[in-house]
């Protein structure tokens, strides 16, 4: 058990102990402990016991919880909450919007225990009546509770990642004399995964023998297709091929329009074809990966040979977009410089918060000096490689950026970006993107829309308004790599393409470890066709620096 799971466990207990209205203060210390928990830069299971009743803002009754919890995996009196807390209003704490005080009310006054009772009773209003819930706090409820229903069963990429290695093991292991081919939105990369998907020669009832006696529940069988559901709830199924391997294997790892288009142009696939190759090459083609099998526009690139080569996770020369512990970020400056110089990447940016971000310890004018003298310090010492000066300077309310020129002048380059107040029309959220994306400061805009995958939509825009402006005033947008955002979406990067706009892959790393979230950011860029010439990360230091001064000459 790592921190973040002791963590989660206090931060549930301090929420539960609010729902049932108990001892208020021992909730709060529950609910610092998490905090504290989650930021300790050494696991709690690797400390000795004595030790940790030491460590500032646990004590003496907290630690023996987390004696208990690493000893047992269980935390008893966390245990007796849930046991005695309906599970829908457990549910409840998945909702945006609903804190453990509303859902108190929800529960106890509007005797709610569900999620489909409470949105029915949003439909008829019926929170209104209540002291806390205003005519914008039902509707943001409502939209949050029909956006996760929207979501039962989906999983990001980088979740199932490791579920995909496991099953496939454990498949090879069970049918050795059978062979599963990952397909489906899985092989295509897809940001969000609802299905596993592997085409398969083993036999149904076979399958279906095994994963019941697994505690897999059926979920459709038909005459080529199989499929299973567990705890995880997540949807595991077979293409059943045994003479059409490659056929099923291609037009289950494409999407419809380009089957379509395929269809079309080339007519069906003969089913005795050997490889996947085979069914490009016989019609002089080069390969087209699944990732890219989702427009027909790839078609007619590859038929006039102009599939450019694609962006690779080994590409990224540098780490852009970064937070230390000048910041919320978890390691030193001098920590992430020597991570990267291990990776052998050449440079690091570190882009801290700024001011209005308080919540995040945003640096102020007078921090923003000292840390500059200590990156100049650095990069002495660390030469040749270079750490550069950025900072993800908070869009304010009006567009205007978190500070004066003077100050922005001091950074190498400026990420900009929207924290604050995402609850906008698009109106609003266009004139603050717009009149940041002028600001001459600005180099790249961070995490175009505010999203968080499977959790929060994002704030409204008009793309490609937003890319039109980043052309017109030489601003790089940025695929935020962090495996929760991948904003911008990897589908208007072809129009940004058409613009000449760079983009940035970035991990918005907060720790070291956050640098490997570059992949997925490579990933989703893939599918729409990214080369390194039009990645900023990618660039070497020399190709690098030869953009900050292009941005300088912008701000005169």
């Amino acid at each position: 058990m790592d921190n973040y799971e002791i963590a989660d466990q206090f931060s549930l207990l301090s929420k539960l102990m609010d729902i049932h209205g108990d001892n208020s203060f021992k909730a709060k210390s529950y609910a610092v402990a998490a905090f504290t928990i989650e930021k300790l830069p050494e696991q709690l299971t690797s400390i000795p016991a004595q030790k940790i009743f030491s460590i500032k803002g646990i004590g003496e009754s907290v630690g023996k919880k987390i004696i208990e919890l690493i000893e047992t995996n269980e935390l008893g009196v966390l245990k007796e909450y849930l046991e005695k807390t309906p599970k829908g209003v457990l549910e409840m704490l998945q909702i945006k919007g609903i804190g453990p005080k509303k859902i108190a009310t929800i529960w106890k006054e509007l005797e709610i225990e569900t999620l489909g009772e409470l949105l029915y009773a949003c439909n008829e209003n019926r929170l209104l009546l209540y002291k806390g819930f205003g005519e914008k706090t039902q509707k943001n409820i409502k939209d949050a509770i029909e956006f996760y229903f929207n979501n039962i069963g989906s999983y990001l990429y980088q979740q199932v990642e490791q579920i995909v290695d496991i099953f496939q093991h454990q498949l090879q292991k069970n049918f050795p004399d059978c062979f599963f081919d990952i397909s489906g939105e899985y092989k295509r990369q897809l940001e969000i995964i609802e299905k596993l998907e592997w085409v398969t020669n083993a036999n149904a009832s076979v399958l279906k023998n095994f994963f019941e006696k697994n505690d897999y529940k059926l979920v459709a069988e038909q005459a080529a297709y199989i499929s299973f559901k567990g705890k995880e709830n997540l949807t595991i199924g077979f293409y059943l091929a045994t003479n059409n391997r490659y056929k099923v294997l291609f037009t289950t790892s494409s999407s419809e329009d380009f089957l379509q288009a395929w269809n079309k142009k080339f007519g069906e696939i003969e089913p005795t074809v050997t490889s996947e190759e085979i069914i490009f090459s016989a019609h002089q083609l080069p390969f087209i990966p699944a990732y890219l099998r989702e427009s027909t526009s790839i078609l007619e690139k590859a038929t006039t040979n102009s599939i450019a080569h694609i962006i690779q996770p080994k590409d990224i020369k540098g780490i852009i977009h970064s937070h230390s512990n000048w910041s919320d970020g978890v390691n030193s400056i001098e920590e992430m410089a020597n991570a990267c110089i291990e990776r052998q990447l050449e440079y690091l940016v570190i882009s801290d918060h700024s001011k209005a971000a308080f919540y995040a310890n945003g640096l102020s004018e007078e921090r923003i000096t000292q840390q500059h003298a200590l990156i100049e310090s650095l990069n002495k010492r660390l030469a040749p490689f270079t750490i550069y000066k950025s900072i993800e300077c908070d869009i304010l309310n009006d567009g205007s950026l978190d500070y004066d020129d003077e100050v922005l002048a001091s950074f190498d380059l400026v990420i900009a970006s929207i924290h604050s107040n995402l609850k906008m029309n698009e109106e609003k959220a266009m004139m603050r993107l717009i009149k940041a994306i002028e600001n001459p400061f600005t180099s790249i805009l961070g995490h175009m829309t505010g999203r968080l995958l499977l959790s929060r939509n994002g704030y409204p825009v008009n793309h490609k308004k937003v890319i039109d402006a980043c052309a017109a005033n030489n601003v790089v947008i940025e695929l935020n790599a962090h495996p929760r955002r991948l904003d911008i979406d990897w589908r208007w990067i072809d129009y940004a393409l058409t613009k000449n706009v760079l983009i940035s892959i970035d991990p918005d790393a907060h720790a070291i470890e956050g640098f490997a979230d570059c992949k997925y950011g490579v990933l989703v860029a893939q599918k729409a066709g990214l080369t390194i010439t039009n990645n900023l990360s990618s660039f070497s230091k020399k190709e690098f620096e030869a953009f900050l001064i292009q941005q300088h000459h912008k701000r005169n």
